[in-house]
């Protein structure tokens, strides 16, 4: 598969070391307004994990200016759109009036409404979503059971996702931009429990705000099925020290698998590595690799791949999954402005 960037900021640079470590998927173009960056120099890029940004090698890549200019080259396969949230759905809306398949990042919209409207304007399998949670080693260990049933039935789980200041990332509070913690952070967590109970019938969320934006927020959900216990807690503290965290606590008939990572502005982490917990009594440590991150968006990339290649579309990358997060977290907005349970139609 022949793909094109478009976007060369933190998510353009990590989609293109993927590429560069991926067997199934080739980098042959990206697009940028910047003339240092389309000369190969994306020094300054910032972000919050991964290598850091380099000068790069760009004498066997077509650099383009626009997107309009790029859509025009009719060898590129997939084109793989990293720009800031809130130029996603332009971007996605001239590939697809093009007759091009598309990556998006995440997250497809700012809205539920907007992703939904776009994805109904997809043919199937012409709109990809990436959000790479499911692609993660810690993350794919719960997907893959529940998908099998290894450990029984479904009952619950927690979920976290909290960072400090996001110095790194422009007009983050913006609702009109970036959306805050709830549509740039936690909806990885939101498309994961959608992927896993399915659509939520109701949430209550409680969270301190930041102007019309949750800055830090803690969610109950509820779902057709009476047993099961779900909750999500994400958000920011304004602490320069705070750095990262994420992690889970899943909770299955006949076991538990508990995972959290931090890492803290000093350059120092801490690990609760995946552990299950089964119920007769036995603890496995399962082994899930060396940690590094980009091998989970080679494997995203290598799933788009496929979609464009065979036809086969990985759950994961599914529009309407991504639709349905962005609807998810609608909901918790509401829920906490208006101090309200909220309803979520099916």
């Amino acid at each position: 598969m022949r793909a094109a960037i478009v976007g060369v900021g933190f998510m353009g640079w990590i989609h293109y070391l993927a590429y560069q470590a991926s067997e199934q998927a080739e980098l042959v173009a990206f697009c940028s307004r910047d003339e240092k960056k389309r000369a190969g120099d994306w020094r300054g890029i910032q972000g919050n994990f991964g290598p850091p940004a380099s000068q790069i090698d760009v004498s066997g890549l077509a650099t383009y200016s626009t997107l309009d200019e790029l859509l025009q080259d009719d060898s590129i396969d997939l084109i793989d759109i990293c720009l800031p949230p809130h130029l996603h759905i332009d971007a996605v809306e001239k590939c697809l009036a093009a007759g091009k398949k598309v990556l998006c990042e995440k997250p497809l919209a700012l809205t539920g409404a907007a992703a939904a409207a776009v994805a109904a304007k997809a043919q199937p399998g012409q709109l990809l979503v990436a959000h790479i949670l499911p692609f993660m080693p810690e993350f794919r260990l719960i997907a893959e059971a529940v998908e099998d049933g290894r450990f029984g039935k479904l009952l619950g789980g927690s979920f976290k996702r909290i960072i400090g200041p996001p110095d790194w990332i422009p007009d983050f509070y913006d609702p009109e931009k970036v959306g805050g913690p709830l549509m740039d952070l936690h909806v990885h967590d939101a498309h994961f429990i959608r992927m896993l109970f399915g659509m939520p019938t109701s949430v209550f969320t409680r969270g301190r705000m930041r102007g019309e934006t949750p800055q830090y927020f803690e969610s109950t959900f509820s779902t057709s099925d009476p047993d099961v216990v779900l909750s999500a807690c994400c958000g920011v503290i304004d602490q320069s020290g705070r750095g990262f965290t994420h992690g889970y606590e899943v909770h299955f008939k006949e076991a538990t698998v508990r995972f959290e990572f931090a890492a803290y502005s000093d350059g120092s982490t801490s690990l609760i590595a995946p552990v299950i917990l089964h119920a007769d009594g036995s603890i496995e440590h399962p082994e899930l690799g060396d940690g590094d991150p980009v091998k989970s968006f080679v494997l995203e990339l290598d799933a788009a791949a496929r979609a464009v290649d065979q036809g086969e579309i990985h759950p994961a990358l599914c529009s309407q999954v991504a639709a349905d997060s962005l609807r998810l977290c609608d909901a918790q907005l509401e829920s906490v402005r208006t101090g309200k349970p909220i309803e979520i139609s099916s």
